[in-house]
């Protein structure tokens, strides 16, 4: 069985993803002796295939979660995986989950897999929401944790913070907590969104350019004395960079389109559009498809307990701003 989850968001489609593995070990891999991640970015492919072709350890199935097949440089491995999903000789007894935090690629056999792997049974994608779609989604997320939420107040949720369900889904727990059961409303809202969040990583972002670390680390240190932690600072400062390498990779593209129309078409707010087209100029392309590679290592080592992620982000962030050209 093979089951597909993409699109750029990433904090829905990860609940998914989690809500599937939670299942599949309730129902069949208790131990969690069969249920495996892989990640296309940093493992080898001899290592992949390894993972997806092994036999269950004493149980009926097995799931392997492959993550970011499509945006890695493992040209080769995508064309073995198609060719063997076209030949059905995957191993009957293994679910396959392949996950991307997006829905555009640029290599030739990255579209076909990706073609291929959305005519399956079990594909879903998870666009960015906007518009009234966020709205609801918001108002359907505060009731399943519990809490009220009147229309205003997430149509103001949905203007500050637009698609990023991440900080959605942190502020919505915040907002609820906050009320203890009572409805929230616009001024709730507006005691918690600080509008100039935007305006500090953009600013952040704009000195790790501009080669200035001294000032870069000043700026993180204003963040965490606000409260902020690394955790809210790694995920402004990857999202940053993700804008920045979609709009780059925009700007090669022979159908570029400008202003709002851009903005429209990447679903994005055309001020973010504004403020970042500046910096991108500042890169090649091969160098932030490489700083997003780290970062998602980096993200990587912290979870599996390979360093503590305020440091690691400190030392990944001051070296950037060195090398930044």
């Amino acid at each position: 069985m093979i089951l597909f989850l993409y699109g750029k968001d990433t904090f829905r489609s990860r609940a998914q993803l989690k809500k599937m593995i939670t299942k599949f070990k309730e129902d069949r891999d208790p131990q969690g002796y069969n249920t495996v991640m892989v990640d296309c970015v940093t493992e080898t492919p001899a290592k992949v295939q390894e993972q997806m072709l092994a036999i269950p350890f004493l149980a009926e199935k097995r799931m392997v979660v492959i993550e970011n097949l499509l945006i890695s440089k493992q040209k080769e491995l995508a064309q073995i995986i198609l060719d063997r999903i076209e030949a059905q000789s995957f191993p009957d007894d293994t679910i396959l989950v392949f996950w991307e935090g997006n829905d555009k690629f640029r290599t030739k056999v990255a579209k076909e897999l990706f073609a291929r792997l959305g005519k399956e049974k079990f594909a879903q994608g998870f666009e960015e929401l906007s518009g009234t779609k966020l709205d609801a989604w918001i108002i359907d997320t505060v009731k399943r944790r519990g809490g009220q939420i009147a229309r205003s107040a997430a149509q103001d949720l949905s203007r500050h913070l637009g698609s990023d369900t991440w900080r959605l889904n942190t502020l919505i727990d915040q907002l609820i907590a906050f009320k203890n059961n009572e409805e929230i409303t616009p001024s709730d809202v507006l005691l918690f969104v600080d509008e100039k969040a935007d305006d500090n990583i953009f600013n952040l972002v704009d000195a790790i350019v501009q080669k200035k670390p001294k000032k870069v680390f000043h700026m993180i240190e204003e963040q965490y004395t606000q409260g902020k932690d690394a955790h809210y600072v790694f995920a402004m400062v990857a999202r940053q960079f993700k804008i920045l390498l979609e709009l780059k990779d925009a700007s090669i593209s022979e159908s570029f389109q400008t202003g709002g129309t851009l903005a429209k078409a990447m679903g994005l707010h055309p001020f973010v559009v504004k403020k970042t087209m500046p910096m991108v100029k500042q890169y090649k392309l091969e160098e932030l498809e490489k700083v997003h590679s780290d970062l998602l290592l980096l993200d990587k080592k912290t979870k599996t307990g390979q360093g503590d992620l305020r440091t690691l982000l400190d030392l990944f962030i001051g070296k950037l701003a060195k090398q930044t050209s």
